[in-house]
């Protein structure tokens, strides 16, 4: 008897330890990671930082260090929610693409296909208006190539309705597709498009059909009271070379209040481990975890470059796929990447890439406002730098 009660208090640890092991059993946190970001955050360039490197199937390293408030001196912690501004867009691209897959839009459809007010737009000639050749198609907005002009939301609750109908009363600023512009209406716009096809709102569907099947429990645009315990402060420069905590500009209204536009071109919060997944969905071909968002040969498409010898992106070498940036010929910041890797950084410093011929994914999640070019950033390089050096075989 005894030993049979051995046995099964035997069996029972066992089966503990391995209902959760495989969240961290490969996990191998790289010290040069933790090292080189600790160099930024004792020079005062940030206050922290949450770092991740994943393969297609695994969490490789997830380290924090720093702080995620300073006045608190409040310690960064692996979940801590960040503003992932514009790392939204590739979220908001696979929406749309999902809804390709079903067959209810294509990439090619003008968007006065689905959104009747995009059909008198002109297009801003010297100092004349004139139709302009073609309509703007659903890929010209996924490629930041459609020539719709900035619009600034007149209401921190305005509905994605409203903001595109403003746009489209705005005239084009080049003929669609031919050339290049980051355009954030336009990407707000393809949430609307969603918002029309699927009979509900923006923020629902990529809930249901993105945030849900992936579990990404802490991805959300109106972070709850249990959640904004856990968001990192952000922090700019101040004059005297000290950090100075600034606000999130998209978040007038109330952090939680659900009234707030859902901006599908940047709203959303996140954290480093849900990044990861979404980025392990796009690697394992439109798929995780039994969960299939796309085809496979969906997925293949939004990363690999769509907008031939334009030059696009804020950094040298870089195209675009669709919602997601591409690298086309590694160098400077992108030098220790391969050929098409395929991503997109956020206003406040955050990034996050995925390298198909390493098979590797890279999460720098920080709150740093005021950089002039956050794709360039010595934190962005810092981190590449060292993971690549750990992980990229």
């Amino acid at each position: 008897m005894k030993l049979l009660r051995h046995l099964r208090s035997t069996l029972a640890a066992a089966l503990l330890i391995c209902s959760v092991a495989p969240l961290h059993a490969q996990t191998r946190n790289a010290p040069a990671i933790d090292a080189r970001l600790k160099e930024l955050v004792n020079a005062h360039t940030l206050s922290g930082a949450v770092t991740l490197v994943a393969s297609p199937t695994e969490i490789l390293h997830h380290s924090a260090v720093g702080l995620a408030d300073i006045a608190s001196a409040r310690p960064m912690r692996t979940d801590d929610l960040f503003w992932i501004a514009s790392m939204t867009k590739p979220m908001t691209a696979v929406c749309v693409l999902i809804l390709a897959d079903e067959g209810r839009l294509s990439i090619e459809d003008p968007v006065e296909k689905h959104l009747p007010e995009f059909k008198t737009l002109q297009l801003k000639d010297g100092d004349r208006l004139i139709p302009p050749a073609r309509p703007i198609t659903v890929r010209d907005l996924l490629t930041h190539t459609s020539g719709l002009a900035n619009v600034n939301a007149p209401a921190i609750d305005s509905t994605l309705a409203q903001l595109t109908a403003l746009c489209a009363r705005e005239p084009l600023q080049f003929p669609p597709g031919s050339k290049w512009a980051y355009c954030n209406p336009g990407i707000n716009t393809l949430g609307r498009i969603v918002e029309v096809l699927s009979g509900t709102s923006f923020a629902d569907f990529l809930q249901t059909r993105v945030l849900d099947p992936l579990q990404m429990r802490d991805t959300t645009f109106w972070p709850s009271e249990k959640q904004r315990a856990h968001i990192a402060t952000s922090y700019k420069s101040g004059t005297s070379g000290a950090l100075e905590e600034t606000d999130v500009y998209l978040t007038k209204g109330g952090l939680s209040n659900r009234q707030r536009t859902a901006y599908p071109a940047g709203g959303l919060f996140s954290t480093a481990r849900d990044a990861a997944r979404f980025y392990q969905m796009i690697l394992n071909n439109g798929a995780l975890d039994g969960q299939r968002l796309l085809k496979p040969e969906t997925a293949a498409l939004m990363t690999r470059t769509q907008t031939g010898d334009i030059k696009t992106g804020f950094v040298d070498g870089m195209s675009w796929g669709l919602g997601f940036q591409v690298v086309k010929e590694p160098t400077g910041i992108t030098s220790m990447l391969s050929a098409g890797t395929f991503g997109h950084g956020g206003a406040y410093g955050t990034q996050s890439w995925a390298d198909p011929k390493k098979n590797l994914v890279y999460i720098l999640m920080i709150q740093r406002a005021g950089l002039k070019n956050g794709d360039a950033s010595e934190m962005r390089q810092a981190f590449q730098e060292s993971a690549a050096a750990a992980f990229a075989k």
